[in-house]
């Protein structure tokens, strides 16, 4: 690649006309791939819009490894450049004391601007949100709210939906750009103005985001406990939002924390960190599967058989119970159903674990009572039917739980599933087949 080659040979000024010829997406994506060194260079060499364009793209993780590789005077300069949102993001993940340092060195403008964001709690909207809006009043005439946009709309994060507001900013509706610029010169904004989607500024970041998404909303106006508008959120900040989310949970119920940053520019020690505490717990969580298997020692000594169907078994139960708690955090998710919804939830399972059960259990008694007999069938038929009831019902249950403890559904139900799941299926196996097959 002659980017590398460049770079191998300290030609920066190839470098720079190589970089030049790509756009913000391109860059960013190869400064993922290099190490750390080049990395730095490379940014380094860019021009200021550009690597503006380019940091904003970066994941977080990233940006703040880039930082570290940065000359204080760039990474003043950067830092001073960024939205608001983004800049309160960054701060969560630098070192306090670089972060304070950062803040200080900031202009007294964008100071104030960051300032109210860092306010709120990392899980919520507010954090996300952008100060930098234009408001209407209601008795602005289209023309007269047309030239307040063009003052004051070049710093603002977007102009295609524009909050209205009274006097003292509390929110009365929202009116599109299109609106604005194809309406009559002389109506006034509360004439044409909508009704607005708002979101308060303490919501969850997950809910509130996927409330804008799912709306369809280019913007959503954000307020305060008092209902004054505070902020906005945009929609691309919502679908990133969204996005890690679900990039979260799939790593959680895969039993892994999310890397955070590209595969294969995450440190060794980093992915080893991001698995490590799951694998400790789902060990330790097989002790307790031993102990099962421990206090039935006897049982399989006199029918060895008993032993063949413990994976068949074990496997059935976590796969019926992961599969009812990843529909279930997903309901949760996309605000499909509530906390309070638990008794429906588990009501449903039930229904659901017992039809698998029955279609599962049917082929086990089949194969298994042709094989080993008819009363060997039933053990495995009935085991069947029994652990997929219970399963689903716990894995539909455990996201509910979680939720009303706020705990992570994904974090919350995986490693529990996978202990009760195992040892429940154990005892209801054991328990069948020694009332079925007559063992002392």
């Amino acid at each position: 690649m002659a980017l590398r080659a460049a770079l191998r040979e300290s030609d920066l000024t190839r470098v720079r006309e190589l970089l030049d010829e790509r756009d913000a997406t391109e860059i960013a994506a190869l400064l993922e791939r290099e190490d750390a060194a080049d990395r730095a260079v490379m940014y380094r060499l860019l021009h200021r819009d550009k690597a503006l364009a380019v940091f904003e793209l970066l994941d977080t993780g990233m940006r703040t490894e880039l930082f570290q590789g940065l000359r204080d005077q760039d990474v003043a300069q950067v830092f001073e450049d960024l939205d608001p949102d983004d800049r309160a993001q960054l701060v969560d993940e630098l070192p306090a004391g670089v972060a304070g340092k950062l803040m200080r060195g900031l202009s007294p403008q964008e100071r104030d601007l960051t300032a109210p964001i860092l306010g709120y709690p990392k899980n919520a909207i507010g954090r996300y949100m952008s100060t930098e809006f234009v408001r209407l009043l209601p008795h602005f005439t289209l023309d007269d709210a047309l030239i307040h946009v063009r003052h004051g709309g070049g710093g603002a994060e977007t102009v295609y939906m524009l909050p209205v507001t009274s006097a003292h900013r509390r929110v009365l509706g929202v009116i599109g750009l299109r609106e604005l610029i194809t309406g009559p010169a002389d109506q006034t904004v509360e004439d044409i103005m909508v009704p607005a989607r708002v979101v308060r500024a303490t919501d969850d970041a997950e809910v509130a985001a996927r409330q804008v998404v799912d709306a369809g909303l280019l913007a959503a106006p954000v307020t305060d406990s008092q209902d004054r508008i505070v902020g906005i959120v945009t929609v691309d900040d919502a679908a990133r939002i969204v996005e890690e989310a679900e990039d979260e949970d799939a790593a959680r119920q895969g039993a892994s924390e999310p890397l955070g940053r590209p595969y294969l520019t995450t440190p060794v020690f980093g992915i080893v960190k991001s698995r490590v505490v799951w694998l400790l717990v789902l060990a330790v969580s097989a002790l307790l599967t031993v102990q099962v298997l421990d206090v039935f020692e006897a049982t399989l000594e006199q029918v060895v058989t008993l032993a063949l169907f413990i994976p068949l078994l074990t496997g059935t139960a976590g796969n019926t119970g992961s599969q009812a708690a990843t529909t279930v955090t997903r309901a949760l998710a996309l605000g499909e159903a509530t906390k309070r919804d638990v008794l429906a939830v588990a009501w449903r399972e039930v229904r659901v674990g017992a039809i698998l059960g029955t279609l599962l259990g049917t082929l086990g008694f089949i194969l298994a009572g042709a094989v080993f007999g008819l009363a060997f069938g039933i053990v495995i038929g009935s085991t069947l039917l029994l652990i997929c009831t219970l399963a689903a019902t716990v894995g539909g249950c455990m996201p509910m739980l979680a939720r009303l403890l706020r705990a992570d559904p994904a974090v919350f139900s995986t490693p529990f599933i996978s202990t009760f799941c195992d040892a429940t299926s154990l005892i209801i196996y054991f328990v069948v087949a020694t009332y079925v097959l007559g063992i002392s």
